[in-house]
């Protein structure tokens, strides 16, 4: 049982009424301020990251004969995106440029991220090169890794045995 479980108090009816000692509603900001440090934010397609720069949202699936990475790129276009393979991983990069409009007098409040990102994405099994596909369509960039058939036959189940 979670410790919040004992706690005397609830968010709806705050603090119950024969809790008051002083450390009821220290405990009450200490576990508030944790569950919104905690609580899951929604992040937008294109997030702004810790330095400033833009990164795009992915999806990483893998099978057995393949990796497929899904990038969304809301409001790019393919000549912006560039996406290289380098020491078994994908790094998918670019700029998101905004567009200007000179205004006078006008104020301008924005929340969609701008500049340049780059995403390392690393892949575990080792990946054919020469057969790796890339399409970009209505801001949405796929990319299929055929994963080196060699690479695949070096790894091998070990029985554990008691």
């Amino acid at each position: 049982m979670p410790n919040r479980d004992l706690a005397p108090w609830t968010r709806s009816r705050g603090i119950a009424p024969f809790a008051r000692d002083p450390f009821t509603s220290f405990r009450q900001q200490i576990d508030r301020l944790f569950d919104d440090f905690l609580t899951p934010m929604e992040a937008p397609a294109l997030a702004a990251g810790q330095d400033g720069g833009v990164w795009p949202s992915v999806d990483v699936d893998e099978t057995e004969k393949a990796y497929k990475v899904t990038a969304e790129l809301p409001g790019m276009e393919q000549k912006d995106v560039e996406v290289t393979l380098r020491d078994n991983a994908l790094i998918i990069s670019g700029e998101k440029r905004r567009e200007h409009k000179e205004e006078n007098g006008g104020r301008t409040y924005a929340e969609r991220s701008y500049g340049r990102f780059m995403r390392s994405i690393p892949l575990d099994t080792e990946v054919d090169a020469d057969k790796v596909q890339a399409k970009f369509k209505n801001g949405i960039l796929a990319v299929e890794l055929p994963k080196n058939p060699a690479a695949r036959d070096k790894t091998r189940r070990i029985e554990v045995k008691s």
